[in-house]
């Protein structure tokens, strides 16, 4: 049994920075150019009367969580902004429990109000990662302690309750065996839209960060890489021909990973893709180098389409798919090995998640889990992405948001002097910016995982943003 210290929350609030991209991004078809920022501030009280206040922070991305071609940018945010005003009030009327307990409690009722009002699981699962996270936060910082300590000591009483599938598994070891690591690779997107070669620039943004594929590697020294396609084989197969070209003189030793982003019509397309990328010899060492492929065909479709005869070709995990705590085990019984990580569909979603892949390789399996990213902006929400990565085990991430956006522009200029100051080994300084600081490939963790808290030692500046639900919970 846990010994996790009952909580109760209160003083909950939520606002919104906005956020404006230096280049397009693009989910499959979809083109972003810039959105907001959303933030949730909130205090935890124990038994004893001792409070503290913690905070959480995530991109509310448009055309990811909610593909539909019928809703617009702002259609999706507020979709976003609705999820979590739903999730601040079930957390202000939840009671008291642990910092699980209150997140077990809520989960199944959230889904449903969200579903009721017509948003998704992935869009339910936004307004709850955020709320968690920030409580998170607060209970480490009510005792004084890093995240990765709260998680290994399991004060933050994590239980089998909302993944009964676990029944019988070690948990307790599971979690004081979670790793600390002193850095992480980071995995480069290379997107649809995204320019690979210097002579293919046509218009320079001129900003002092790398716009090419090739400046990218020069300036990092990248060897991981996240390459989108698009669902067309014959076009893919034409771009990864240029793509592995790249590569191969920039960077010989890469390994990459595939993202299809719900672009492919079936397994079928699946297949004629890696036929087509086996039958290329341009593309001998790239397929070779193919740790996996994500999220092939579309998340309604997906939980009912048999994947055996892909996933016997390559490693293959669901991202969009992942909407629930039941979405895994639904995919591993349709051929799928692997499952995302990221911050926006919830920390304990993953923490169990990694303990799934942990019972399904005990008894013979060969899953995996990977850490990916949803434009996470420098400041809060990459460090307590960050401090997530770590604990699933990931050897490398991928991450986007610091080439689309320039490092924490959109915030005033203490909170980034502040950010450079307690987090310097994450940050460099830029003209009175603070952008992350990629070296060799990898960033540094040290500062973010000893922080007291979910992996930052600074609070954002709350006066330089709007509120963005309409009422204190």
């Amino acid at each position: 049994m846990s010994d996790a210290p009952f909580i109760a929350v209160s003083d909950i609030v939520a606002f919104e920075r906005p956020v404006t991209f230096r280049m397009p991004f693009r989910f499959g078809a979809a083109k972003v150019e810039g959105t907001s920022q959303a933030f949730v501030r909130l205090r935890v009280t124990d038994r004893a009367g001792r409070s503290a206040i913690g905070w959480s922070a995530e991109m509310m991305m448009p055309k990811w969580f909610d593909k539909s071609p019928e809703l617009s940018a702002e259609d999706n945010i507020e979709q976003l902004r609705q999820s979590v005003r739903i999730a601040m009030a079930g957390m202000a009327a939840a009671g008291s429990g642990t910092a699980f307990g209150l997140h077990a409690g809520l989960e199944a009722a959230h889904h449903a109000a969200c579903a009721a009002a017509g948003l998704n699981g992935l869009i339910a699962s936004f307004g709850l990662a955020l709320l968690d996270r920030a409580v998170i936060d607060a209970l480490c910082r009510l005792e004084e302690i890093p995240a990765a300590v709260a998680v290994r000591e399991n004060r933050l009483g994590v239980t089998a309750a909302t993944a009964p599938d676990l029944e019988g598994f070690d948990l307790t070891t599971f979690l004081a065996g979670r790793p600390s690591v002193p850095s992480i690779a980071i995995r480069h997107t290379v997107g649809l839209g995204d320019v690979l070669t210097d002579g293919e620039l046509e218009t320079p943004l001129g900003d002092g960060l790398p716009e090419t594929l090739e400046q990218v590697i020069a300036k990092n020294g990248h060897r991981w890489f996240k390459i989108k396609v698009s669902g067309q084989p014959e076009a893919d197969v034409a771009r990864l021909v240029r793509i592995a070209a790249v590569l191969g003189r920039r960077a010989p030793d890469y390994a990459v990973t595939m993202d299809g982003n719900e672009q492919c019509a079936g397994p079928e397309v699946v297949i004629e893709l890696l036929d087509r990328i086996a039958a290329e010899p341009r593309l001998a060492t790239f397929a070779s180098r193919i740790s996996f492929l994500e999220q092939p065909i579309a998340r309604t479709s997906a939980l009912g389409t048999p994947m055996h005869e892909v996933a016997a070709r390559i490693g293959l995990e669901i991202d969009e798919s992942d909407a629930d705590m039941a979405a895994f085990p639904t995919a591993t019984k349709l051929g799928y090995t692997g499952i995302s990580s990221k911050s926006c569909k919830g920390f304990y979603r993953a923490l169990l998640n990694a303990a799934r892949v942990a019972k399904l390789n005990e008894e013979g399996g060969r899953f995996f889990m990977s850490a990916e990213d949803l434009t996470t902006q420098a400041g809060i929400g990459i460090q307590q992405d960050l401090v997530l990565a770590s604990l699933i085990g990931a050897s490398h991430i991928e991450r986007n948001g610091h080439h689309y956006v320039d490092g924490m522009a959109s915030a005033p200029a203490g909170e980034r002097a502040a950010f450079l100051a307690r987090h310097g080994d994450l940050y460099v300084g830029a003209n009175g910016n603070a952008r992350l600081a990629i070296r060799d490939g990898s960033v540094a963790l040290g500062s973010v995982l000893g922080a007291v808290g979910l992996g930052s030692a600074v609070e954002p500046d709350w006066s330089g943003m709007s509120e963005l639900a309409g009422v204190h919970a």
